[in-house]
């Protein structure tokens, strides 16, 4: 099994109080977190999030990304519903780490793209692995999701694995004009369902 469950305790945010589920990737040493609120294993479809920890925009605010914007929308839409699970997924920059995420970003201050810049260090363009993802939404009970992404590769993991996908929701926020190359990346080279984004890049 790829992540084992350690514990569990009440985490109280703005938004209300989540449960927050604590796992570790015994072959890593990676710790994950789910954080849910309500019922989530009573068999009904749970409004969802996969989401991959990025130090830079969700705890020190960067503009060069919308993953903190997206983090945030995220927890605020399952506690107005009152019922959700978000996994958050220590997998920084995309699977490559944070000292080469910053390697990665000095590439894009040169002018690289995000997917040129994981390539240029000798990476693939995303070296996530959801498959960790399964073992902690099947302790928890949940085998059918609402999932808010843009990424239609984490749509093809999970049912992969088994995961129904009852519906998909975008979640697009935070663009503004220090990411609108990387968000118009994410499109064009990684498939993301962006929109007016994505659909200039298919024409």
């Amino acid at each position: 099994m790829p992540v084992t469950f350690v514990a569990s305790s009440q985490l109280p945010t703005q938004w209300g109080t989540f449960t927050m589920h604590g796992f570790l990737e015994p072959g890593t040493g990676k710790e994950h977190v789910v954080l849910t609120m309500g019922d989530v294993a009573d068999g009904n479809p749970v409004l969802g999030r996969l989401h991959s920890e990025c130090l830079t925009g969700d705890a020190l605010f960067s503009l060069r990304c919308d993953c903190g914007f997206q983090l945030e929308a995220a927890l605020k839409a399952i506690a107005e519903e009152g019922r959700g699970a978000l996994l958050y997924l220590r997998q920084e920059g995309r699977g490559i780490g944070l000292m080469n995420k910053i390697r990665a970003y000095h590439l894009q201050d040169g002018g690289a793209d995000t997917v040129e810049a994981n390539v240029q260090l000798g990476f693939g363009a995303d070296q996530r692995d959801y498959t960790i993802c399964q073992p902690m939404l099947a302790h928890l009970g949940i085998s059918s999701l609402r999932l808010l992404t843009n990424n239609p590769r984490k749509v093809k993991a999970l049912e992969g694995f088994g995961i129904e996908i009852a519906e998909r929701l975008p979640l697009q926020f935070g663009e503004n004009p220090h990411n609108s190359k990387y968000l118009a990346t994410k499109a064009g080279k990684l498939g993301h369902m962006l929109g007016k984004l994505h659909q200039a890049e298919v024409d």
